[in-house]
């Protein structure tokens, strides 16, 4: 079988590594031999730290498109374009594509998909989420019994990565982000994965599978972890949690309930106790009750084995029947999606405010008027450098309260001059998704 790979960075030299060092294997399970014919890059030039000799190396699809041994085409850039103008040619030349691209899939999956089923071509995206965890598949085919109720996770490495380092190792916020960049794990600019980007890309791609509604990202509760101190993951670990990025997505009262967060969670969950780089996955069904992945989530090894995967479904053919049957039941908005101001949670909140009378009664105030009912409240006095009155890290747990009454609470908490920088506003899950 005739492979092309357009894009040979770390995950596209991952592949080739497969490749070249399982080829026996390869061939045992793929029922056929896989050939690596072209490689598309930037720089013919550019040393990829593997044995490319046996390809034809471009800096143009052209070749591809006039090969007729390639049956398939490993698209492993990222971006939107020329992805999806590459892909859009791919497909109509005749080519199925795997690609690992999700930001290319949240904007423009639609009309890929529509695109593909129409000329009878097939798509294949497992390592567009979690790397190596292989959700997509899991959701497309392994729980298609299922009718699925709820999926939380952590899918972005990086945040992962960063917040277990400042809690683990005392480390501040900008250390735990330049150690991110230093391992490789976040790049130069790391704004998609600690502004939740990344990680909402991914959601709402695995709930268009897993729920069949279409969610724009402007709809949701979204926040990263850019304005998360060591303080709060002190504080939360005193009081028996951990933060995590959760991403969300449960279906109650018959609406869908999607969000992206720094949340809470209780300090024995297993989704609180994944560290490092690691990605998690609980999903809940009718039938399976709740099952949950974890390991690899990046990197180049585990991204290439789920592009590995999809190469040898493709041989098989068990991926062309997987995605005519994602082609039949996806994004038919089964679910209306539940307005984010009537997400319902308890919450943690923290302020810096003067150290001085009446703050705390200021805030009670502002929040008992918008329906906000404090749980417990502790402060810590801090003399900081250039503050001749001094600032005061107020930490206040509210009980179940809206989204859209904090907001409205926010909106005059932002009026009081006793507060200063960055509020935050973080929701506590006591108890896993049903």
């Amino acid at each position: 079988m005739g492979l092309a790979m357009i894009g040979c960075g770390t995950v596209g030299s991952g592949v080739v590594r497969i490749l070249q060092q399982s080829a026996d294997l390869l061939t045992r399970r793929a029922g056929q031999p896989l050939q690596l014919r072209h490689v598309v890059v930037r720089d013919v030039n550019k040393d990829r730290g593997v044995d490319l000799s046996g390809c034809q190396i471009s800096t143009d699809i052209q070749p591809i498109l006039d090969d007729p041994a390639v049956s398939v085409a490993l698209h492993l850039v990222g971006g939107i374009e020329p992805a999806l103008s590459d892909i859009t040619r791919l497909l109509k030349s005749g080519r199925d594509v795997i690609t690992a691209n999700k930001a290319l899939l949240y904007e423009h999956g639609d009309e890929l998909f529509e695109l593909a089923g129409q000329l009878g071509r097939t798509l294949c995206f497992e390592a567009a989420v979690a790397g190596g965890i292989p959700i997509i598949s899991m959701v497309n085919s392994s729980l298609t019994g299922n009718r699925i109720s709820s999926i939380e996770a952590i899918l972005n490495g990086t945040s992962n990565f960063i917040l277990t380092r400042m809690l683990n190792e005392g480390q501040s916020y900008n250390e735990a982000v330049a150690e991110a960049q230093h391992r490789g794990y976040a790049e130069a600019d790391p704004a998609m994965d600690v502004d939740g980007t990344d990680a909402v890309q991914k959601l709402i791609l695995l709930t268009r599978l897993a729920f069949g509604t279409n969610v724009e990202m402007d709809r949701i509760v979204r926040q990263g972890i850019e304005h998360i101190e060591l303080l709060d993951l002190l504080v939360a670990e005193e009081l028996g949690y951990r933060i995590k990025l959760l991403a969300t997505t449960r279906v109650k009262d018959g609406s869908l309930e999607v969000s992206l967060q720094p949340t809470l969670l209780k300090a024995h969950r297993g989704l609180a106790m994944t560290d490092g780089a690691d990605n998690y996955i609980s999903v809940s069904g009718d039938a399976i009750g709740r099952l949950t992945l974890s390991g690899a989530g990046a990197g180049q090894m585990a991204t290439a084995s789920a592009v590995m995967a999809d190469i040898v479904d493709y041989a098989t053919g068990r991926a062309q029947q997987t995605f005519q049957s994602l082609l039949r039941t996806r994004c038919n908005d089964r679910y209306s999606l539940l307005p984010a101001d009537d997400l319902t949670r308890r919450y943690y909140l923290r302020f810096r405010v003067s150290d001085q009378p009446h703050v705390l009664a200021d805030i009670a105030d502002i929040l008992g008027r918008h329906d906000i009912s404090i749980s417990s409240v502790r402060q810590d006095e801090t003399r900081e450098s250039g503050d001749r009155s001094g600032v005061a890290r107020l930490v206040v747990l509210t009980h179940s309260t809206t989204e859209g009454n904090l907001r409205a609470a926010d909106l005059e908490l932002a009026k009081l001059d006793t507060l200063h920088g960055t509020r935050i506003r973080l929701p506590l899950a006591d108890e896993p998704a049903t």
